[in-house]
């Protein structure tokens, strides 16, 4: 799989600042919400949903940094997958555009409590994902084989369409009060967005980027299809039994998407354990965490719908499926994609390309490493006491994590761009300036 990943992989790159413009808007974003967590924090233990400061820094993390960087990384990566390229360069630089102006116009009504911005923010939201949408949906059509990235590919894209539904339904029951019972469609949409859309797409490329970096055989590909399928029906009951107020379709719902987890990390262990490369780096520290949340948050969320949980148990839930599981995940995922994408595109007239390492800093990924599980840890137990100011305390350090994250992902542009612009030295070698 390594070897077809990469085959060609060059003449289906996009524009580097196609995928590298998502990505900086992730980054950005990531600084922006734990700086309102670290701001507003106090008002997490407890928080029960509703417009405010806690609803807006749930959507910084959401929509700013686990959605912008699945439309960046589905650009570049699933076209090298699937080997069919984007129809449209133009089409994928105006997704980012709408999807780039509605995130803080929907952020500040969610904050304020402003409809206008809610609905002018959702309505710009919904327009760049529904072009993402189209182009994602051309490329799999045309795609007959990768049977176990595009399983998962086509769910994502079904729960997208459901989530932006549920998305201006809401916004528009702020004002209306028309939806019987507003929490539950809330809850709904959180699910169908953290495990239907997301989640799909990080299960999905897994099968493709675990092997890829740890430099092991494909994933069991039967196993993986199969866990795409129990997942889909996970989805099928649990977002239907959440909007309409059914617990047991709910739960029925969550149990099927343990199994699903369970069938997932079970293709992830087989692929770690013939891996050839034995030392991944912190970055698979985050991916290992990621894994371990992912089938406690289920379980997390399957307490307090039963209301075995605690009051707390809400919000923790939410904190460690948005939090824990996936920017954990896509954290870890990101100090891999970055470099190897960058060194993809440092290649120029009479440049050869740079090493990924040579295009990767240590420091800042060793701080951000330290830093996130710190503020996960510190989060967690201020929601669980119901103290706000320790909720602080682990949003600085997230926060401190986020801006170290930056500094790694601006030096790999920075080295990219210069070993890019480096001349050819006397009799065709290449310099080194910028490597």
């Amino acid at each position: 799989m390594f070897a077809d990943f990469l085959g060609g992989a060059r003449g289906r790159l996009l524009p580097a600042s196609v995928p590298f413009r998502f990505f900086g808007g992730a980054v950005t974003f990531h600084l922006a919400a734990w700086g309102m967590l670290l701001v507003k924090g106090d008002e997490l233990p407890g928080f029960q949903g509703g417009p405010g400061p806690m609803l807006a820094a749930l959507h910084l993390v959401t929509l700013g940094v686990l959605a912008m960087t699945a439309m960046g990384a589905a650009f570049q990566l699933l076209p090298v997958a699937t080997k069919k390229p984007v129809r449209s360069i133009g089409a994928c630089k105006l997704s980012f555009w709408l999807f780039l102006g509605g995130v803080p116009v929907l952020v500040y009504g969610m904050a304020e409590g402003r409809q206008w911005a809610m609905a002018v923010g959702g309505s710009l939201l919904v327009t760049g994902l529904a072009v993402y949408a189209a182009l994602i949906a051309d490329n799999l059509r045309r795609v007959s084989d990768m049977r176990i990235v595009t399983d998962h590919a086509w769910t994502a894209m079904g729960a997208l369409l459901t989530l932006a539904i549920f998305g201006l339904l809401l916004i528009g029951d702020f004002a209306g009060g028309y939806l019987p019972d507003h929490r539950g469609m809330a809850v709904a949409h959180g699910m169908v967005a953290a495990y239907g859309f997301m989640g799909m797409l990080v299960l999905g490329f897994s099968f493709v980027l675990v092997p890829m970096f740890g430099l092991s055989p494909p994933a069991d590909a039967r196993l993986g299809q199969r866990s795409a399928w129990v997942a889909t029906a996970a989805l099928v009951l649990a977002v239907p039994g959440m909007a309409a107020g059914i617990p047991a379709l709910a739960f029925a719902g969550g149990i099927l998407g343990l199994g699903a987890a369970a069938m997932h990390l079970r293709a992830m262990f087989k692929v770690m354990k013939s891996r050839m490369k034995k030392q991944l780096g912190g970055s698979f520290v985050l991916i290992r965490l990621a894994w371990v949340l992912m089938p406690a948050s289920i379980v997390l969320g399957l307490a307090s719908g039963a209301g075995m949980g605690e009051a707390w148990s809400p919000t923790l839930f939410g904190f460690i499926l948005v939090f824990g599981w996936l920017l954990s995940f896509l954290t870890g995922v990101l100090q891999r994609i970055i470099p190897f994408l960058a060194s993809m595109y440092s290649v120029a007239p009479g440049v050869k390309p740079v090493l990924v390492s040579k295009l990767t800093a240590e420091r800042p990924l060793r701080i951000h490493l330290i830093c996130h599980c710190l503020a996960l840890a510190l989060v967690a137990a201020g929601i669980v006491s119901g103290q706000g100011l320790v909720v602080q305390l682990g949003a600085a350090a997230g926060l401190t994590g986020a801006a170290a994250f930056a500094w790694f992902a601006g030096l790999v542009w920075l080295r990219m761009t210069r070993h890019r612009s480096a001349r050819p030295a006397a009799g065709g070698a290449t310099s080194a300036r910028g490597a």
